[in-house]
């Protein structure tokens, strides 16, 4: 596995409650308000979409990229810290 951000860390180290989508690894302000605008503004609402898809990758990152226009690398963090986090309380 890949080294992981101290913004991941923290996600995953504690269940996910009320934070905001911008918690999310690979989410900074500008995905976040893209995200927002769509209606996913919980982490809980992406994490409820990543599960519709199936915790797929390849799925989850093109819609994210469709979504919030985010480059592979922070879709790959998002799915990341989606996957590690369900791993951890799911």
């Amino acid at each position: 596995m890949s080294t992981t951000s101290q913004k991941h860390r923290n996600f995953v180290a504690e269940p996910m409650g009320d934070k905001s989508v911008t918690e999310l690894a690979g989410i900074g302000n500008v995905l976040g308000d893209r995200l927002s605008s769509k209606g996913f503004d919980k982490a809980y609402v992406v994490l409820g979409q990543f599960l519709v898809l199936k915790k797929n990758e390849e799925l989850f990152i093109d819609w994210i990229k469709d979504t919030a226009g985010a480059n592979s690398k922070q879709a790959r963090d998002c799915h990341q810290c989606l996957s590690d986090w369900c791993e951890e309380f799911l």
